[in-house]
């Protein structure tokens, strides 16, 4: 027994290098995409110097922080809805359930790689901003009644598509598209409640639709020769506008496409994840993919 020891741990050692090395040669021969944005989290990684996060005592993880984090932002850019999806396509050397785990984990540092992205937005962003909110419904409307993942996060709510069970993303991008601010809250919080705090430390002219509309909002968020809020009138306010005012609004339409991308090509609405983390790291990795493509 004693002499066969040393040979089972050899060849221990020998199957994780083969599999480590057949997850390598999957991504590079047959998955492109996953290498460029591989390559960009590792940049980043370096730079935020991420090792210090990795495991320095114990059994090391099959994958490592920056692998964990491009698997979820490939998951999120094409568009695939469940992660045994990603467990099937890679093969890691890994159990399914360490793969889930991890991708949640380190969505605190996809958090603070967002954070970086938004800071350096900020010092170039266009002086022309749009602040808006968009729906997330995290189950259908027929189960919300049964829904135990999310009950003390989402609630009713009401969009222009109707009633749903859900969050809502409150977010400021320039007119480049470019994100600069964004908060999750319950789908019956009033846009204007968010928008101060949201638009706290950001200057420039704010377009903004008629939920925004409040001139207690507008006096309050005025600073001169700093930050205006430009809100869309009512359908039934009797309000004449400037042309200028006009263009202004007609360039809301950049914010709206940046929700609908969202939705369709960066997966931003689910209802498969059966935890808290797994919903908010659905969110927080389908923003951060947006704002690195």
């Amino acid at each position: 027994m004693n002499y066969e020891t040393p040979k089972r741990v050899h060849n221990d050692v020998k199957l994780r290098y083969w599999n480590k090395l057949k997850f390598y040669t999957t991504m590079k021969a047959f998955i492109p995409l996953f290498n460029l944005i591989h390559q960009k989290v590792k940049f980043i990684s370096n730079k935020l110097n991420f090792n210090r996060f990795q495991n320095k005592t114990g059994r090391k993880l099959a994958l490592t922080i920056e692998q964990f984090i491009s698997l979820s932002l490939y998951k999120q850019t094409n568009g695939i809805p469940t992660k045994i999806s990603i467990y099937k396509t890679f093969k890691p050397n890994c159990s399914y359930k360490t793969l889930v785990v991890n991708m949640n984990r380190f969505v605190t540092l996809a958090l603070v790689i967002l954070k970086m992205i938004m800071d350096v937005n900020r010092k170039n962003s266009h002086p022309i901003k749009q602040t808006d909110s968009t729906d997330i419904p995290v189950c259908l409307n027929k189960n919300a009644k049964n829904h135990k993942v999310m009950k003390f996060f989402a609630k009713w709510g009401y969009s222009s598509k109707g009633w749903y069970f859900g969050l809502k993303l409150h977010k400021t991008d320039d007119l480049l598209r470019k994100l600069l601010a964004f908060k999750f809250t319950p789908a019956n919080t009033a846009d204007k409640n968010v928008f101060l705090e949201l638009n706290k430390d950001l200057s420039g002219l704010f377009v903004a639709d008629a939920a925004y509309t409040s001139e207690e909002l507008a006096r309050e968020f005025y600073q001169e020769n700093k930050r205006i809020l430009f809100a869309k009138p009512r359908k039934n306010m009797q309000k004449l506008i400037s042309g200028f005012d006009y263009c202004l609004y007609n360039t809301r339409f950049t914010i709206e496409w940046s929700f609908k991308n969202l939705k369709m090509f960066y997966n931003l609405i689910t209802s498969l994840p059966r935890s808290v983390e797994g919903y908010l790291a659905n969110y927080i990795y389908s923003l951060l993919a947006y704002s690195l493509a």
